[in-house]
Parts: C-alpha cells; structure tokens; sequence
C-alpha cells in the first residue's frame, strides 16, 4: 500500500494535466472528498508546478505520517534535499501552529524515516496570501541537517527552494529508493492510542526493531484468546516488560481490534492509573471532534467523550459496576488491565470497601474481586493483565503476585499464561515462582515479555541506565552512559535556569518538554517546584505553549503518579533529598512534622516496601524522557536546615561519576 495519493518525477509532474493528478489522488482517498479538500488541492498543484519549474526530482503528494495520523501535502526531492511543504490555502499570515506542525512532519521523516536520516530536511509553511514581507529570507539550522522551517507565500515557493539549495550539497537522492527505505516510527503513547482508534494495527505505527516483539506479543496473546474461546476455557495473561516496552500498546491493540460490543471477542481496556486514562480519554475526545470538524461535520465534545470512554475505562468503574450487579457478567469477554501490579492488596482493599462503599463483609483483595467478576462468564473468559517490573509506588500495591495467589486460592481451574521473565527481581522472583508452582496449569510463552524499551527511539538502553543507576552499579552505568550519550543525551545540572533553557534548545516543533520530581520532593519548593500543588495531567500532557498549565512553561511539577505510562521528549528530573547516594546505596527519607514540636524535618524512612516505592519512583521518572534529559540537582543552602548542601552533594557527584555531562 502506496504512502502517498500521488507521485512523479518533477519533470513528469510538470507535463501532466491537473485533471489527471485530481484524479490519482481522489482514487487513492479513502474519505468523502469535500469540495473545500478539491479545491485546496487544486490551488497546490498550481503552485506546486510554478514553483518548481525547471528542477529535476520527484514529488509525493498528500504523503502518510501514520504516527501522527495525518498527511503531508506535498514532499519533494531536489538534489540532496527533501521539503517538507504544508499548505494553508487563502492564510494571510504564518501562524505558530502551521509552522508546528510543519515542523513535526520534518521532524518525524528526520527521525523515523530510514531514507530521511542524515538528510538535508527543509520544511516550508506556505501561506498563500501573506505579504512578501513576512517570508523567509535565508535558511536557518535547527539541529544536526534539519533546518527551521521556512516561510513562503504563493508567489515564494521557487525562492524557498533556491535559498535551501544554496545553503546544502551533495549528491541527489534517489527517489526510489528513498521511497522504498523503511518508515520505522515510535510514537508516544497519545499519539499511538490516537493511530490505534482510527484503525492502524501496533505493526503500522511500529515498524522498528522492538515493534517486531510487539507485534509477536500482540499476536500470541490474540491467539491465546482464540484458543480459550474455542476450547470454553478461562485464562489470565501476563504480559510483562521493562519500563517504555510498549506493553499498553499492546493492550491497545487488542482492545481496539475487537472495539465492536457486537463482537463475540469484545475486549475492553482498564487501568487504574487515572491521569493516564483522563490524558487517553481527553485526547481521544479532542481527536474525535477536530476530525469530524475537518470532514464538514459536528459533534460535541460530550458526546465525544462518551463514546471514547467505552474504549478506555477506569478500572474502578469496572470494579464498582460488578459491586452494583454481583450476578451478571460483564458484557466483555476480554478485560485488558493496564499497570496490574497497581491493584490493591487484600488488606487495602477490605478497607476501601469499608469506608468507601458501605461493604462491611468484603474480604477479597482487588485482583480476586476481577477476576471473580469475569468468572460469572459460563462459557469463556480471558484477563490479559499488563506488568511493569519495578513499578508499584504506592502504599497498597499488591505486584504480580497477588493475581497469581488469588487464581491458585479461588479460581484453580483457570489457566495461567506467562513469559519466562517472571523469575527476575523486578516481578518479585522467589514469592512469584513459588505461587507458579502451586498451580496445576502454568504455560510458558517467551513472546509475552517485552524486552526492548521503545519509549526512546534514540536509544533502548535507557531503561538498563537507569536500573544499574538505581542499583549502584556503577561501572556498567558509565559503560551505558558512554555508548549513548552521542544520541541521547545525559546533562547533569545544579541550577534550574541552566536546566530549563537546555529543555527549550532541545526542543522542536510539538516535542513537549516539562519538569518531573518525586512526591516525596518537599524541600524543592524554594525552586518553584511544589510537588504538592495538584496538576492536571489533561492540560499538563495536552495543552499547547500557550496555557501556563501545560509542562511546556515549567511552572507546575508533574510527579511519578502524573507521569506513569505517559511521557515526555525531553525531561528535567529534579532531585530532592528524599533519596541520598549513600557510597554502597541509597537512604530514603520523607519530609514531615517532627513529633511534640512546631517544626518539619526529613526522617528517613525504614521500612522496605517504602523503601523499594521511592526506588521505583526514580525509576519512573528517569525513564519518562523520549529523547534525552537533564537532571537537576540543587546545591542546597548552608543557612536552610532542611537543605543541607551535603544532603544532595553526594548524589551529584555520584551522577557526575557515572559520564553524565555537566551542564
């Protein structure tokens, strides 16, 4: 399947009759064509055909960005440079977010487009009516060959091309081969739930190396669900993988396969992690309504996000609706648990119930209560639960183990499918093995563990840092720092202002950048950083450059509990010392009231599961940034007790020691 609508060699592109490209083009649209879309199309190729007169290449019209859901207007090849070039039809002015999203298509053929690397990228913002005042007069680097985007009206388009031309050189691109090369994107979670729903498959939208194990993943767990419906059997999943693996999108995938409530394999996606399902479900609903609006019709956000939220859901609605009705199944015969290590504990739960639900006789922990509700299936059932090793950080928590636990004490004849990664520290190996061994029927299946992290495309061994960095590991660390910091790059900072103007320099078009901490960070309120200060993760991810709520102006922290399985591009990791480097490892501390006096102090903190939280709160936020981070660790104030410089000195210069550079 062709990319593209329409393509030719600009030569052959000069020749041929408008109605013929027309033609091509409305063929290989999928979507009603709207009058305002023809004529639109009409306006560029004119425009294309004069401003490109007398150069050779090739051209691809309306070309596919499918990480982004969308489709460039028109890419051409000329020499050694590619343009990017988006129209705005009848605009009198180049608007911050033409020149955007420009920038992102640039931006996206620059790093996932095998034929595009290492290229000469210019992206040109043609608005047709601007004045000749407004457009570009010379070409600007952005980074590495990609440069700034460039500003044309309908009469500037053959000098946008001959100032590109005269900044580059080299040999000219082969257009079928370029064409031919491989488009391996990694999108972020918004963007590939957005792909998802509009009805890519994980293999469209992950075409690289790790994406070939998602794709394996994806379809050994759609097989176990054909063979449990066939068989009438009843089955939980594990699928597990190193933290930015993709295992959401693989629950994703599942779900909106079989999205249809009329579908006999209806699936459903839940999590409990409520500021990703809030971001997902937002972002979907604005998605919905901007669509729609672009195809000439209506529909209101309400009504959006009603629909939206039957895709993704709150576990605790799923869990309060098999409360109200304790007979009926639900209507799904597959039930997706994102993040399953997060369910609750027995006693946690039991107590919940108490208080919250007016249920004094509950006593099953929140894994048993589930999988009891998708046992009132009389026929089939399948429960794929999603875990991240290393990732329970909160009190309550119940990990891996206690899904295990609860099969074997009440659901016996339930099958239990697992990767062999489960005998790993993170998941919990010896107590997690031992409720293994106690179930009669245990199947082991290596394509159910994700073991490359595809949240950085610029390295996918971030995740490995970061666990050799959090286990005091220090000689693979560096070993680690110096292989990937060409590519990814690893800052170390002691000054905030350092720390947010390398953020704004890295950063291009939409990448979306902001300040992470731990909850546990109290004292780093003298920066500004109050993690106490409710954000909303909607507006923090979603909103643009223009909205003080949104990451991008720094003023509101986001903390492990805002930021887990969501991401950023680039990230600032400020580190309080709720966690110090202690020469053989880490001392934990929390900031409180100090008994009997009208003070507040840090103690530290004693118990191991608290312990292994704060770990694991680090761990999330080091691994939040797609491309690249700062860590930001404040030298504290000789005349503040509670920010003693040796409370954080040991930790820089621990980081220091690992390569990080210093900034």
């Amino acid at each position: 399947m062709n990319r593209y609508f329409f393509r030719s060699t600009l030569s052959q592109f000069a020749t041929t009759d408008q109605a013929a490209i027309l033609g091509q083009m409305a063929i290989a649209n999928t979507f009603d064509l709207t009058p305002q879309q023809r004529d639109a199309w009409v306006d560029q190729i004119q425009l294309l055909k004069a401003g490109l007169a007398g150069h050779d290449g090739d051209i691809y019209l309306e070309y596919s960005i499918p990480r982004m859901g969308r489709r460039v207007d028109a890419i051409v090849l000329i020499g050694p440079a590619i343009f990017v070039v988006e129209f705005k039809v009848g605009e009198m002015t180049f608007q911050a977010q033409g020149l955007e999203q420009v920038m992102d298509y640039a931006l996206d053929l620059s790093n996932f487009h095998e034929g595009s690397h290492d290229k000469f990228v210019f992206p040109i913002l043609v608005a047709t009516e601007a004045p000749d005042t407004q457009i570009s007069k010379e070409a600007l680097l952005a980074k590495g060959r990609l440069f700034k985007p460039m500003k044309a009206n309908k009469l500037g388009i053959s000098k946008a091309i001959e100032l590109a031309l005269e900044a580059v050189h080299g040999p000219a691109l082969d257009g079928l081969k370029w064409e031919q090369s491989r488009y391996k994107p990694t999108p972020t979670i918004i963007e590939a739930t957005l792909a998802l729903y509009r009805g890519h498959s994980v293999a469209d939208i992950t075409k690289n190396d790790a994406g070939d194990n998602l794709t394996k993943t994806s379809a050994s767990v759609s097989e176990i669900i054909r063979a449990t419906r066939s068989k009438g059997d009843k089955a939980v999943c594990f699928v597990t993988g190193v933290p930015g693996a993709g295992k959401t999108l693989v629950g994703l995938d599942i779900a909106t396969r079989h999205i249809n409530a009329k579908d006999e394999l209806y699936s459903v996606y839940l999590s409990g992690n409520g500021p990703l399902v809030a971001v997902l479900q937002e972002a979907l609903a604005r998605d919905k309504v901007q669509r729609t609006k672009e195809m000439g019709e209506k529909i209101r956000k309400g009504e959006a996000q009603s629909e939206v939220k039957a895709f993704v859901q709150n576990i605790h609605h799923f869990r309060d609706e098999g409360l109200h009705d304790s007979i009926n199944p639900p209507v799904e015969h597959v039930a997706i648990f994102d993040e399953a290590q997060r369910a609750w504990t027995r006693d946690m739960t039991v107590d919940f119930m108490k208080r919250k639900k007016n249920q004094p006789n509950f006593q099953m922990s929140e894994p048993e209560f589930l999988i009891s509700c998708m046992n009132r299936h009389q026929d089939w059932a399948v429960i794929v639960c999603l875990v991240g090793g290393g990732q329970e950080i909160n009190t309550g928590e119940a990990g891996i183990g206690e899904w295990i636990e609860s099969v074997n004490r009440s659901f016996p004849d339930w099958k239990i499918y697992v990767s062999d990664k489960l005998l790993e520290a993170e998941f919990g190996a010896e107590k997690t093995e031992k409720s293994l061994a106690q179930h009669s029927a245990v199947i082991r299946m290596p394509e159910l563990h994700l073991k490359t992290s595809i949240r950085s495309f610029r390295s996918d061994k971030v995740s490995s840092f970061v666990k050799f960095l959090l286990d005091v590991e220090g000689e693979h660390a560096r070993n680690i720092v110096s292989e990937i910091s060409s590519h990814y790059p690893l800052v170390l900072t002691r000054d905030i202002q350092t720390a947010k103007a390398w953020l704004k320099e890295k950063a291009h078009g939409s990448e979306r950048y902001g300040i992470i901490a731990s909850s546990k960070g109290a004292r780093l309120r003298p920066l500004a950083l109050d993690v106490n200060a409710k954000v909303s993760p909607v507006h923090w991810f979603l909103n643009g450059r223009d909205d003080v709520r949104s990451s991008f102006f720094m003023e509101d922290v986001a903390t492990e509990f805002d930021v887990q399985a969501l991401e950023l591009d680039w990230a600032c990791v400020a580190w309080d010392a709720d966690y110090r480097y202690a020469g053989n490892g880490w001392d934990t501390y929390e900031f409180r009231a100090v008994p009997n006096r009208q003070a507040m102090r840090w103690n530290k903190i004693r118990k191991d599961e608290r312990k292994s939280y704060l770990k694991n709160a680090y761990r999330v936020l080091l691994t939040r940034a797609r491309q690249g981070m700062v860590v930001l660790v404040p030298e504290g104030s000789e005349s503040d007790v509670t920010r003693k410089p040796e409370y954080y000195d040991t930790t820089y210069e621990y980081l220091a020691g690992l390569g990080m550079k210093i900034i």
